[in-house]
């Protein structure tokens, strides 16, 4: 099954199991990694799954369409490794996958 890092803004490291076919965000709420609100339940209708996706996994992770880059607009600090966790669907290709978590959501 493969691996998801979550770090925290504060440095903490949280390992989870993710199994393929479901979104990062689903597997931080499945085992209750903090930082990641998830409000919407993975609806791409707000921003408070947001995360950094680790440069090495940028091209990988894949880029964001149109409706998530919308609602990209409002993180409070947007950056160009951005993503909505809830639009990242986990494979054996991002086995590892490494993100960080904004000091705040939305």
């Amino acid at each position: 099954m493969p691996k998801i890092t979550f770090i925290g803004h504060d440095g903490a490291e949280h390992v989870v199991e993710a199994e393929a076919g479901i979104s990062v965000m689903k597997a931080a709420v499945n085992n209750m990694v903090p930082g990641i609100d998830a409000d919407c339940g993975g609806a791409c209708a707000c921003a408070t799954c947001h995360v950094y996706v680790d440069a090495a996994w940028t091209t990988r992770a894949g880029a964001a369409d149109d409706m998530e880059q919308a609602m990209l607009e409002f993180v409070s600090e947007p950056e160009e490794n951005s993503r909505l966790s809830c639009q990242i669907i986990m494979s054996e290709a991002l086995d590892d996958l490494v993100v960080r978590l904004p000091i705040r959501q939305g």
